[in-house]
């Protein structure tokens, strides 16, 4: 495997996992050195090599690119950012390996388009400065690239493309969408183990990188078994293991099942990397599913859009972060104002390459209200669209950091756009490449978060009550480890003693102020059918 480092870091290309990165001689040109391909690392050995992570960023359709990537990485420790594995969006094998142009919009190694797969003799020519954003081992690793197949051929001629700029591919058989059921692929596979098995080998055989799976569980836990057992004997080097059915979609979501998972860890071999995936809300989560399955690591993906910061714990006491919130409760969380900030400086910096426009401090509660952050000046309007003279659409090659940027902030400031509409206007009138508008949607978050801060404290002062109506949001659904718990799904040691039919106990230790990044908590089955937004089949 060959990874390259950002030129404009001064560092050369790492001879891959566990491999230390060779320097460039003093005085030597920007070429990147020569090519080195190291032992191919398999199984627990290239989990190893990669840092042993304990947590992973999923795949997600449009929305685990770049931009998103670096945002949930910069909540770590800056030590510990690298430790983090994630993955790109899910990229069609098809597609990817036979278009241009749907290549170059979806993966971007280089500053040049990806016209042709690279050998060792062409990923020693590249020059330096030509080195980006999917891959940069100064930024974006480790990385794993997820592709969607179902010819092995195409999959092959896609993982190509990606296999000097990741550190291991991965089929995706757990989709369940009815595009995945059209297209024949993802968990529309899972019936069919010879051309599964026939997938992951020829990468497994053919590439110089590891080839990795992730599933769905089947109808019974030694079916489960048997499927993993034959998704391993292909050659994938880490199974990662969604606790849900090919069913459990849209309202019938209801919970992933961790029994199913950590069955598994008890009967596949111990050198089996072992990822689970599903019921994370919040970061304490992380740690209980982990301890409860046995799994090596666990894979979050809807929570991360919801609150990027999952991953983060809880500053000590002795911290100063201006950017977490803390209630009088005692409970917290990142202001979503401050993460639409940071994120916007992600793009500009590493996406748009320029600074930042320059910011005032954010918001205190001890500020006064004339202290309080308003839209810029050239971009204000009545209707909240940006003015013309604000406008600005980036002339670089489409970006997928830019195309997503509107899908995120719906999902980051749903509880507060749910109170403010004229916020969701502001991000529904949003267009890529024109920061303007985002800008906008800043200006109007930091304002109204202000508001809710001032008025939080307010209410705080006159009432000795500690949960107030006018500051928390009331989303509903049912998923997580309070459920999963009174399912028997958690360590023996923890004792929730909640409903599973009922979504009340997740809202309840996930409550915060609107203004505060919260995970999203789906309706329990359950609920979707006394509500009627679910309506059973009949047999």
């Amino acid at each position: 495997m060959a990874t390259v480092i950002d030129g404009h870091e001064g560092s050369a290309v790492a001879g891959g996992p566990g491999v230390p990165a060779q320097e460039p001689a003093a005085g030597h040109s920007c070429s990147i050195p020569s090519y080195i391909r190291p032992p191919k690392l398999h199984g627990r050995q290239f989990y190893e090599a990669i840092g042993a992570p304990t947590v992973v960023l999923a795949p997600m359709v449009d929305q685990s690119e770049f931009a998103w990537r670096m945002l949930t990485r910069s909540y770590l420790p800056s030590e510990k950012r690298q430790s983090l594995l994630a993955y790109t969006p899910m990229l069609h094998a098809r597609l990817f390996a036979s278009s241009r142009k749907h290549r170059n919009e979806s993966f971007q190694p280089m500053r040049t388009w990806l016209e042709a797969p690279l050998d060792a003799e062409g990923i020693s020519k590249i020059e330096a400065f030509n080195l980006h954003l999917d891959g940069n081992t100064s930024l974006d690793r480790s990385l794993i690239v997820q592709f969607c197949a179902n010819d092995p051929d195409q999959l092959l001629a896609a993982a190509r493309y990606v296999e000097p700029f990741c550190d291991a591919v991965d089929l995706n058989l757990g989709c369940p969408q009815g595009i995945a059921r059209k297209g024949r692929y993802g968990a529309f596979l899972q019936e069919q183990w010879d051309l599964i098995h026939r997938l992951i080998s020829q990468l497994h055989r053919e590439l110089s990188i590891p080839v990795t799976a992730k599933i769905r569980i089947l109808d019974t836990k030694e079916l489960t078994l048997a499927y993993a057992q034959m998704v391993v004997s292909a050659g994938a080097s880490i199974l990662t293991v969604h606790g849900r059915r090919r069913d459990q979609l849209g309202q019938n979501t209801g919970l992933a099942d961790w029994n199913y998972i950590r069955y598994l860890r008890e009967n596949l071999p111990p050198d089996v990397v072992l990822f689970a995936n599903g019921n994370i809300l919040q970061h304490e989560d992380l740690g209980l599913c982990r301890k409860y399955t046995g799994a090596d690591a666990v894979m979050v993906a809807e929570a991360a859009l919801y609150d990027p910061t999952v991953f983060s714990p809880r500053p000590g006491v002795k911290e100063t972060n201006e950017e977490y919130w803390v209630g009088r409760d005692g409970k917290g969380g990142y202001r979503m104002d401050a993460v639409v900030r940071r994120y916007l400086d992600i793009i500009y910096r590493h996406v748009l390459e320029t600074e930042p426009p320059e910011r005032r401090p954010l918001f205190a509660p001890s500020h006064t209200r004339d202290s309080t952050s308003g839209p810029p000046a050239d971009c204000d309007s009545d209707d909240g669209r940006p003015s013309k003279k604000c406008k600005r659409r980036s002339d670089k090659m489409q970006s997928p950091s830019l195309r997503y940027m509107q899908s995120h902030l719906f999902h980051l400031l749903r509880p507060l756009i749910v109170k403010h509409v004229h916020v969701r206007q502001a991000v529904a009138q949003c267009r890529v490449g024109e920061m303007s508008g985002f800008e906008r949607v800043l200006a109007l978050v930091e304002n109204v978060s202000a508001q809710g801060m001032i008025e939080y404290e307010q209410e705080q002062q006159d009432s000795t009550t500690t949960t107030t109506t006018t500051t928390t949001t009331t989303t509903t659904g049912a998923s997580g480890p309070d459920a999963a718990a009174a399912a028997g799904r958690v360590s023996s040691d923890v004792d929730l003693n909640l409903d599973l039919t009922s979504s009340q106990g997740a809202i309840e230790r996930c409550r915060r102020p609107w203004w505060v990044c919260q995970p999203y908590i789906r309706s329990s089955p359950q609920e979707a059918v006394r509500k009627g937004s679910l309506v059973l089949k009949k047999n």
